[in-house]
């Protein structure tokens, strides 16, 4: 009788187990991690990548395709960032819920106005081009908060019973957002005109938000490792559009950058490594993401 006992109640317990099994979220990039965390922090999140990785090109590892599998919803830019390598993932995975059309595959590019649409004709040559628009929009606060909105619709649709809670951490953020946006735009007001040299364009959407020019890239096309010939030619550019910081991201190769920073017409122009992405996905890491790079810009010569 008393293992028959036992046996009851271990069964009850694996039931209750199965009945609350975690909400899992597939974030393509740790930004809709963190977003997800900061408006239903119950899910169990899961990042693709990560800041020190590029996003365009992922290896669809065997441990993906199992994440994307198990996930109940999978958050991802769109606009083409992930097209080397998502739908390898869906289609290996074979989870219904995260197919294109379908309420629980969500991709943020669908909410917002993209900049710099790609007109041309795409060729092999063509480098890492979007015809939609730059896809690293998460680089500007105000289309986040764009793209929050219909997210904590999208997870009260899937948890109402959560729905007051989720709408309540959605407030919550929206006044953390813009609070820090107003305190941001006060930090950079002495950036605003002045001119930057970058790698790709990573940190196009915070510089077009904070009023900043890019002058050069030193990639010769998207996504193409810089050549000597291109640096040679920005080296040359460099005396005329003054340019307050070589701007690169963490996971670029620093020796292009290097190599121009040390450049007698580089003298006095700082270089800055920043992460282009949240380094982890905490409720409050996109708050602090931005907070680490204002800090950096802001302590720039106006």
């Amino acid at each position: 009788m008393r293992t028959v006992f036992k046996f009851a109640v271990c069964s009850g317990l694996l039931l209750a187990g199965h009945l609350v099994q975690a909400f899992t979220v597939f974030a393509c990039e740790p930004e809709w991690g963190a977003l997800t965390k900061a408006l239903y922090p119950k899910a169990e999140v899961f990042a693709a990548t990560n800041h020190l990785q590029d996003p365009h090109h992922v290896e669809a590892r065997p441990s993906l395709i199992a994440k994307l599998r198990q996930a109940d919803l999978a958050v991802c830019t769109g606009a083409g960032l992930e097209s080397g390598w998502l739908p390898v993932l869906q289609a290996r995975a074979g989870n219904p819920k995260v197919q294109d059309g379908q309420p629980t595959m969500f991709y943020a590019a669908k909410f917002v106005t993209l900049i710099n649409p790609y007109a041309g004709a795409i060729t092999p040559f063509s480098g890492d081009v979007h015809p939609e628009g730059n896809p690293h929009l998460h680089a500007d606060p105000k289309r986040l908060l764009q793209v929050a909105a219909p997210l904590h619709e999208r997870l009260i649709q899937l948890h109402p019973q959560d729905g007051k809670q989720i709408a309540d951490n959605y407030k919550t953020f929206e006044k953390s957002m813009q609070a820090g946006i107003d305190r941001w735009e006060k930090q950079a007001q002495h950036l605003q005109g002045r001119t930057v040299v970058t790698q790709h364009s990573s940190f196009g959407y915070l510089w077009q938000w904070l009023g900043i020019q890019m002058g050069a890239d030193l990639e010769p096309k998207p996504g193409m490792a810089p050549t000597p010939v291109h640096l040679e030619r920005i080296r040359k550019q460099i005396q005329q559009s003054q340019p307050f910081a070589i701007v690169i991201a963490q996971h670029h190769d620093k020796r292009p950058a290097q190599w121009l920073s040390r450049q007698d017409s580089a003298q006095g122009i700082p270089m800055l490594v920043l992460p282009a992405t949240v380094t982890n996905m905490s409720g409050t890491a996109l708050i602090d993401w931005f907070d680490q790079l204002l800090s950096t810009l802001s302590q720039r010569p106006g």
